[in-house]
C-alpha cells in the first residue's frame, strides 16, 4: 500500500514539474525575437519620446558585428533606460523628413549577441526599412561648414583599446567625415583634441591623447588638408563626459567608454 502511495506522489509531483516548465517556456517565447518579430517598448517610456532625427549616413553604416561603442557613436545613446550591464537590446526612436515636407517616426531595435555585437536589427512598423533606400527622405541637405560645437568621434570606434594606431573602420569613419566637409568649403583651422578615460596614470593618458590626436591629423593631413591648417592637443583624462564608480574593470571601461575620444573643432571658409 505504502509504495503505491509512493508511486502517486511521485506522478502528481512530476506534472506539476511539468506544468511549471510549460508555463515558463510559455512565457518566454512569447517575448522573444524568434520568427522576425521583435517586443517593442512603449514609445511613451522613452527619454524622448518626440524621437531625433538620425543621420541616414550613419544609420546605413550599422551592421552585424557593429559593438555598443560604435553603435554609440553612430546614432548616440539609446532612448530607453534598459539597464546598464549585460543588456542585449537597443531602442531608439527616429524621425524622418520626407521628401513632400512633414516627417514620421519609427522605432528601431538593436539586438546584441553574447559578445556585445550587433546581431539583428528591427522596425516598427515594418515598412520603416525602406528608409535606408533613401527614396522617402529629402537628400538635398545644403552643404555646411564644421559646426560650432566640436565633432566627438568615440576612440573605441577609431582605435583598438589602449592603442594610437587608426583601425580600418577608424580610416573609414573619418574619410566619411572629411568628405561630409570637403564636399562645402576648403577646409581651414581645424583643432583635434584627444582625450583618455581615467584608467591609468596622468602621463601615460596625456601621451596616448596626444599620440591619438595625431594619428588623426596625419590622416587628415594624407587626405589633402594642408598641414598648417591643423593643429592638435592632448588632454589625457581632463573634462570626462560621464563619471563612474569603481567596479571590476570590464565593466569600468565600458563605462567610461564616452570618455574616450577625440574632437574636431574649428571653421571651413566658403
Amino acid at each position: 500500500m505504502k509504495w503505491r502511495e509512493y508511486i502517486l506522489q511521485t506522478i502528481l509531483m512530476c506534472s506539476v514539474l511539468l506544468a511549471a516548465c510549460s508555463t515558463t517556456q510559455s512565457k518566454i517565447s512569447s517575448n522573444s525575437n524568434d520568427g522576425g518579430e521583435a517586443s517593442f517598448p512603449d514609445p511613451t517610456r522613452a527619454t524622448m519620446p518626440e524621437g531625433i532625427f538620425v543621420n541616414i549616413e550613419n544609420l546605413r553604416n550599422v551592421a552585424p558585428g557593429t559593438t555598443k561603442a560604435q553603435l554609440y557613436n553612430l546614432l548616440g545613446i539609446p532612448h530607453f533606460s534598459e539597464g546598464v550591464i549585460g543588456v542585449r537590446k537597443w531602442n531608439y526612436i527616429f524621425d524622418f523628413r520626407k521628401s513632400n515636407g512633414g516627417h514620421f517616426s519609427c522605432q528601431y531595435q538593436v539586438e546584441f549577441d553574447k559578445h556585445d555585437r550587433a546581431k539583428t536589427f528591427y522596425w516598427k512598423p515594418e515598412s520603416c526599412k525602406s528608409v535606408l533606400a533613401a527614396s522617402t527622405i529629402a537628400t538635398n541637405f545644403a552643404p555646411v561648414a564644421l559646426p560650432k560645437e566640436p565633432i566627438r568621434l568615440s576612440t573605441d570606434a577609431l582605435f583598438d583599446f589602449d592603442r594610437s594606431n587608426l583601425t580600418e573602420q577608424g580610416r573609414d569613419q573619418l574619410s566619411r567625415l572629411l568628405q561630409q566637409v570637403q564636399s562645402a568649403s576648403q577646409i581651414e583651422n581645424i583643432l583635434v583634441a584627444g582625450y583618455t578615460d581615467r584608467i591609468g596614470s596622468d602621463s601615460y593618458n596625456q601621451t596616448l591623447s596626444e599620440k591619438r590626436a595625431d594619428s588623426v591629423r596625419n590622416y587628415l593631413i594624407d587626405k589633402g588638408v594642408s598641414p598648417g591648417a591643423v593643429q592638435v592637443e592632448g588632454h589625457g583624462k581632463g573634462d570626462p563626459l560621464v563619471k563612474c564608480p569603481n567596479s571590476n574593470r570590464k565593466a569600468l571601461i565600458a563605462c567610461l567608454a564616452p570618455n574616450r575620444r577625440v574632437e574636431l573643432s574649428g571653421v571651413s571658409q566658403p
